[in-house]
């Protein structure tokens, strides 16, 4: 049965995106084997990158935006769901090279789709989104690599973010020491709400000059920013300590050397979280909804606004100048 809604849509005109909110019906929407009616989405950097004017992200237009859609299923080709069905898709080409989440419904593969976890409900899960996947994975990946609480303080940089401040909220509740790095003065209260033990500046973490091994001063680090951030980390890790990393945003150049490699035997750990196996989301989707549980304090605090589609158009080119902390959802529950 064909339904009409409305989706936050990127069109190509004169070479450039141009973004509108217009209404569709299904039959709009790509092919797949599982139809959503979308619930909430959630607002990643990488949805803004795929709003600017020209940008890196997305090739084929017009593309409905939104890396992260939870909703309840309506149709399915695939006997593993259910219709009326609780479900959550994240990444793969969701929102970039397959229309996402910024829409009332949404047509995926079954294959990027997986029930929500019992404990979790779909705005909590939109409120963890990719950025939650990040965040524990990255967690995930330093247990498995023995960087134990026992061991020492982890950083976190980039902690007033997505990734940062729901990784401060998950390695605080592990009883983690939990060092926070920030630029930002006003992200101090949320910080500390959501668990940090301390906050540093995120020049002292760079520091006044970069060093091929530096004072041994934390035992992991969870690093979305990656460059020159990374090479400093990597030159202050404890003995057989390691660093995830999943970001860019402070450039991809990393100029470091082996020296902290064969003389502490430190870790690099990759973190990526938009092509990993279905078979590892629902592992870490099982710890994000059970020992990685945020508290119902901790999601609301993290929870910066909760916007509608037309609300995308301000939103979207805001975050690109980094004007906001913690998390924002797209609530898409009201839009018919």
């Amino acid at each position: 049965m064909t339904k009409t809604f409305r989706a936050y849509r990127l069109q190509l005109e004169d070479g450039e995106a141009v973004s509108n909110v217009e209404t569709l019906t299904t039959d709009d929407l790509p092919e797949g084997d599982v139809l959503i009616r979308v619930h909430y989405s959630s607002v990643n950097y990488k949805d803004a990158m795929a709003n600017l004017p020209k940008n890196p992200i997305i090739r084929n237009y017009p593309m409905i935006p939104g890396i992260d859609l939870a909703g309840e299923v309506v149709e399915s080709n695939d006997d593993r769901f259910e219709v009326g069905e609780k479900v959550i898709a994240t990444s793969y080409d969701i929102g970039v090279n397959h229309e996402g989440g910024y829409s009332e419904y949404a047509r995926v593969k079954s294959e990027w789709v997986l029930p929500l976890p019992d404990t979790l409900s779909l705005k909590q899960a939109m409120l963890l989104g990719t950025a939650g996947l990040t965040a524990a994975m990255s967690i995930d990946k330093l247990q498995r690599q023995g960087v134990t609480k026992d061991k020492g303080s982890i950083l976190v940089t980039g902690a007033s973010g997505g990734v940062g401040s729901i990784a401060v909220a998950m390695l605080s509740n592990l009883g983690y020491n939990v060092v926070a790095s920030t630029g930002k003065e006003d992200a101090h209260p949320l910080l500390e709400a959501l668990g940090a033990d301390s906050i540093v500046d995120r020049q002292a973490v760079r520091g006044e000059k970069l060093r091929r091994v530096d004072k041994e001063t934390w035992a992991g680090a969870v690093d979305p920013v990656g460059g020159e951030v990374l090479a400093s980390i990597l030159s202050k890790l404890q003995y057989n300590g390691a660093v995830a990393v999943s970001g860019l945003t402070a450039g991809i150049d990393v100029p470091t050397s082996v020296h902290p490699f064969i003389l502490r035997g430190i870790h690099l750990i990759g973190i990526d979280s938009v092509n990993a196996p279905m078979v590892d989301r629902k592992q870490i989707w099982s710890r994000m909804a059970n020992d990685l549980k945020l508290s119902n304090d901790q999601f609301e605090k993290i929870l910066n606004q909760e916007v509608t589609l037309d609300d995308l158009t301000n939103i979207l080119p805001s975050l690109i100048q980094n004007q906001y902390l913690g998390r924002i959802i797209v609530d898409l529950t009201n839009e018919s």
